[in-house]
């Protein structure tokens, strides 16, 4: 049984619901600030201890067997308080983007090694139908070698969509650069061609529309694009969430003999197989367009449809049952983690340096993480507005 406690409940409700509904979970503690928050969750959860204070949530909640936190809490605070649960014993899923500066990358990855708690980054996109099916293409060697992918993940919206997502001055969504939120892009990348990203180029676009509220959301670049090179040797070009006019999310990864790709154009719950002319096999079309759907994963898939982010939730929520029961390595553990968070930090120092290209440390090495170990940079700012030691959109002469 996992007694699963949850740190940050509008963010993390779509799980609460999830492990409410799975007989091998137990929700044993909720915590949040936000006193209606924790009063909705009273009512559906009576046997849950809920309070607004994290020690206590860990204190209380270890009274109560607890033996695992899912982390749904502000997207800049993750690594301190998946360090602080592990210290005390218990495994870790991170909902969102793991770190925040290298200093915390290295850090967590010592926590994990040091406490061997478990530990799973809640990625969910690649395990939408179409990412499932990609990866599946992909897995079978259609592709021949792969030489490059792409992977788009766009969130726009109108300011008042965007400061009802921003309460409060000190906000992160006020302070987010572009390349930060790099995982629903990157993931999906990582995951479908097994690959890390080793060096990191990037660039950021201004946009004037959001420097008109400047003032409210201080993060005005519209675009956030970056380039890697892969540790299998193909390249990558994938976005930060970015402000661009689309809102659809866009994947592609093309080897030397065919390609695979969906989103934009191409009708939803398909997925486009192309090959070349001349390495089209005996028998198949050279450009099809191929069905995905969970209905190929049997029961598991029908329970897949019922969850949230196109039933990723629900294979995330497996994937804790897996590791956390089962002993199952994740893809998305904290190695896999920190190098994505790693990219994203040095992306937007690629950004503030007109695409200066940068090496992504390999965190399973010790040394590489000692390099990094001292290096705080941070967009973000505390609670009181202070501890800002990088700019987080480009400069702008008036």
């Amino acid at each position: 049984m996992i007694k699963i406690g949850v740190f940050g409940a509008w963010r993390g409700n779509s799980y609460i619901d999830l492990f409410s509904r799975d007989d091998d979970f137990e929700i044993t503690a909720i915590c949040d600030k936000n006193t209606e928050k924790l009063s909705e969750c009273r009512e559906k959860f009576p046997g849950a201890y809920l309070c607004g204070d994290f020690d206590e949530f860990l204190s209380e909640g270890i009274k109560r067997g607890m033996n695992a936190v899912f982390l749904a809490n502000y997207f800049n605070r993750h690594a301190p308080y998946a360090i602080k649960a592990m210290e005390s014993g218990l495994n870790v899923v991170s909902e969102c983007t793991a770190a925040v500066t290298l200093k915390e990358c290295a850090e967590l990855v010592d926590c994990v090694e040091k406490t061997g708690r478990k530990y799973i980054l809640a990625e969910n996109y690649p395990f939408s139908a179409e990412n499932l099916k990609m990866e599946k293409i992909i897995s079978q060697g259609t592709l021949g070698s792969l030489l490059y992918a792409e992977g788009e993940y766009n969130h726009s919206g109108s300011v008042d969509e965007l400061m009802s997502l921003t309460p409060g001055k000190y906000h992160w969504r006020a302070w987010l650069p572009r390349t930060y939120y790099l995982t629903h892009s990157l993931g999906p990348i990582m995951y479908m061609t097994k690959s890390m990203p080793k060096y990191v180029s990037a660039r950021a676009a201004h946009s004037d529309l959001l420097y008109q509220i400047k003032e409210l959301r201080h993060n005005y670049d519209g675009a956030g694009i970056l380039f890697c090179e892969m540790d299998n040797g193909m390249i990558a070009r994938f976005t930060g969430c970015t402000a661009m006019a689309s809102d659809y999310s866009r994947y592609r990864v093309a080897g030397d003999r065919a390609s695979v790709e969906w989103g934009g154009y191409i009708e939803s719950g398909k997925v486009r197989r192309y090959f070349f002319g001349h390495t089209c096999p005996e028998g198949e079309s050279k450009d099809t367009l191929l069905t995905a759907d969970f209905s190929e994963f049997g029961e598991e898939g029908e329970k897949a449809k019922q969850a949230g982010h196109g039933g990723g939730d629900y294979r995330i929520v497996k994937e804790i049952k897996d590791c956390f029961d089962g002993g199952i390595k994740p893809f998305f553990d904290v190695y896999a983690a920190a190098a994505m968070s790693a990219t994203a930090i040095l992306g937007w120092r690629s950004c503030l340096n007109h695409g200066e290209n940068f090496r992504i440390p390999d965190f399973r090495v010790k040394e590489e993480r000692d390099s990094v170990r001292g290096d705080c940079l941070n967009p973000f700012p505390d609670e009181n507005g202070g501890g800002i030691t990088l700019p987080c959109a480009l400069p702008v002469e008036e």
